[in-house]
């Protein structure tokens, strides 16, 4: 994929913007709820990224003043003609993997380059459940938020009642979870939801600004980097410390690392190589 590239497929729209992939959910008339297409693109497109060395980032947003309102109930009750015209193979795709959904909605899946939400209006329902598969995350200042699924007496399974105690204080995540009340950008904020909150229209220019700062950084420190955080996430101090050791240690002898420290002394941008 070159600068300047675009495709996609129906409902969800990919573009180039230099070394970030931006990925847009495209079902403006229904809040970019997510449809069948649009998870089979956005598994697709968390493939292209981590299959690509040229992609640094991605940034994930949504069409229309939307983020994301969640899963179309219609569709999830089986309701055909919700998918558009590629709605059989759609079906054909999640029927060969049947965890595909998951992955898509970052679930099952966790992409090695860094993945920078930015959020406007709505984010709810399975859009905040995506929300909790990226890594730095943006919103303009009349973005929702919420996990409205026990107002509805369904179960927030796209991975919430276990990510969310992870991510933001427990009185915080379970309150969330179970009054299924909207929050505006600034709580989210303030509860660690989201990181920063901008003016309405410049969530997108906010996050790829973000992005190049990202790209600036040598490409095998930062996914070692990520690896890390996350790997640690799930061990203790002292196992998650060895661990950093042995991801961590192995950086320092690449030529890229040799590249940051030339360029500092030349007072020059590094000019990273993957090396």
């Amino acid at each position: 994929m070159d600068g300047g590239t675009e495709w996609g497929t129906e409902h969800l729209a990919v573009r180039r913007e230099g070394a970030t992939l931006v990925l847009t959910l495209n079902r403006p008339e229904a809040k970019n709820a997510l449809s069948l297409p649009m998870l089979v693109g956005l598994y697709d497109g968390w493939l292209a990224a981590d299959a690509d060395d040229s992609v640094r980032s991605v940034v994930l947003t949504g069409a229309g003043g939307s983020f994301c309102a969640g899963m179309d109930l219609k569709a999830l009750a089986g309701e055909r003609g919700m998918g558009g015209s590629s709605e059989d193979a759609c079906r054909a795709r999640m029927k060969a993997d049947p965890d595909l959904h998951w992955k898509a909605m970052l679930r099952h899946h966790r992409p090695r380059k860094p993945v920078i939400a930015a959020v406007e209006g709505h984010c709810v329902a399975g859009g905040t459940e995506i929300l909790q598969g990226t890594d730095i995350r943006v919103a303009g200042a009349s973005a929702t938020f919420g996990l409205f699924e026990v107002r509805r007496g369904l179960f927030p399974i796209g991975g919430s009642t276990v990510r969310l105690p992870r991510q933001i204080a427990r009185t915080h995540a379970l309150e969330m979870l179970l009054t299924g009340r909207a929050y505006g950008a600034q709580e989210a904020a303030r509860i660690g939801l989201i990181g920063h909150v901008v003016p309405d229209g410049t969530a997108l220019e906010k996050a790829l600004s973000l992005a190049e700062q990202v790209n600036a950084c040598g490409p095998l420190a930062v996914e070692a980097v990520k690896a890390s955080v996350y790997e640690a996430l799930e061990m203790s101090e002292e196992d998650g410390l060895a661990a950093e050791l042995k991801r961590g240690w192995p950086i320092f002898d690449t030529e890229d690392a040799r590249e940051g420290a030339r360029a500092f002394g030349e007072r020059r941008a590094a000019v990273y190589r993957r090396l």
